[in-house]
């Protein structure tokens, strides 16, 4: 199969469908959260580009950068975990050390929680102080992101299932819960400053006119 970066998203959506195991939910929950990544950069430059925004020009710019950064590390890790699922399968074959095979495929997903979780943080910033008309695609970007990093997360638990060092364990999932508490916090913080902008007059009387 091509690099899953190279697929068109109708291709990369055929081959989740397909019989084989790989790609799966680990390599497709870096999607969302790339997505995410693509909506807070959008809602950054839209604010930065509006009158009324000037004075937040520089700050929205420089986010917009970091999270363009963000999205291509997310697609990359898509390739990472198919690589690293490659490896845990070919291990026993090859005589190779399924141990080490198993710590590195928990690698991708728990790296996919960690730039979720940043992802959020900028989509709460966007959400709170970018363009009005811009919250809802605030809103989207951190629930994509949220609901990439729980997904990440079941397959760092299912991974560290196969690990027999027990520290290596605990530390990895002890790393998961922290990342899951803080975007749990991060979402409500972002829907939140959304919800109060769709609920101001001038939104909803764009809202209602189709403007």
């Amino acid at each position: 199969m091509p690099s899953s970066t190279d697929l068109s998203l109708a291709d990369f959506a055929a081959a989740l469908a397909s019989v084989s195991p790989s790609p799966g939910g680990s390599c497709a929950s870096a999607v969302p959260a790339a997505l995410a990544a693509a909506l807070v950069a959008m809602v950054a430059r839209q604010t930065a580009a509006s009158d009324p925004f000037t004075g937040l020009s520089e700050d929205m710019e420089s986010v917009a950068v970091e999270a363009d950064e963000l999205r291509a590390e997310l697609l990359a890790l898509a390739e990472d975990d198919i690589l690293a699922f490659a490896r845990v399968m070919i291990a026993p074959r090859f005589g190779g050390e399924t141990q080490a095979a198993y710590r590195a495929a928990v690698e991708p997903p728990l790296r996919v929680c960690e730039l979720s979780l940043c992802v959020l943080e900028r989509a709460v910033d966007v959400a709170e102080r970018g363009h009005p008309y811009a919250a809802p695609d605030a809103g989207a970007a951190a629930l994509f992101a949220s609901a990439a990093l729980e997904s990440a997360a079941l397959s760092v638990r299912l991974e560290l299932s196969a690990i027999d060092d027990d520290e290596f364990r605990v530390a990895r999932a002890g790393e998961v819960v922290r990342a899951r508490d803080r975007a749990c916090r991060l979402r409500a913080s972002a829907l939140t400053a959304v919800h109060e902008k769709l609920e101001a007059p001038r939104a909803r009387r764009r809202i209602a006119h189709g403007s």
